[in-house]
């Protein structure tokens, strides 16, 4: 048991139900009342982010939790497969826990964030980059750059994204798996 005084940023808790990691924190001591600790918390499981305030000296439940890099293998009906890159014990996780699984490719290295004492697999969370190539993109027109106009490119995952009207088909190019956005083209 740990106390408000042990909150600080990216401490796991248990509240809820459900395990939080501390995205923000401020300590409050108004002149009239009991100080107290508002809080920004982030969803393990869902990404939600919920905000609380708990009074100074309230009792919390810190959870342990463990990020361990593993390998991306395939996907099959059971889900997505992972290894272990220490164990090399395998692992299957549901599309849902994975934040932005389009963009996963064979042999990617990802992190697999643990509930460390129940083993049990949390999330799993890619690069914030990727580099993938474009399958397919229509042609771009030459000159038609006036705006900051976009298309539509499949990636070499399935994912179809939108990018610059100057990105040609068979480019690679980097890829932000938090916003699934255009980054920059890779040389």
């Amino acid at each position: 048991m740990a106390t408000t005084a042990d909150i600080k940023n990216g401490l796991c808790i248990e509240f809820n139900n459900g395990l939080y990691t501390i995205v923000e924190f401020q300590h409050v001591k108004p002149g009239k009342g009991p100080a107290f600790v508002r809080t920004k918390m982030k969803n393990v499981e869902t990404g939600k982010v919920i905000e609380n305030t708990f009074t100074s000296g309230h009792k919390i439940t810190t959870a342990r939790i463990e990020r361990r890099p593993h390998q991306y293998l395939y996907k099959d009906d059971l889900g997505y497969h992972f290894m272990d890159s220490s164990t090399f014990e395998q692992v299957s996780l549901n599309e849902d826990l994975i934040v932005g699984a389009q963009f996963l490719k064979e042999g990617q290295e990802v992190e697999v964030v643990y509930h460390a004492e129940l083993e049990k697999p949390l999330t799993c969370e890619l690069p914030a980059f990727v580099e993938l190539e474009i399958t397919y993109t229509e042609p771009g027109i030459k000159g038609d750059t006036a705006t900051n106009a976009t298309k539509a490119a499949t990636l070499e995952t399935g994912a179809v994204i939108q990018v610059p009207l100057f990105i040609n088909q068979d480019e690679k190019i980097k890829v932000d798996t938090r916003t699934g956005s255009y980054s920059e083209r890779v040389k």
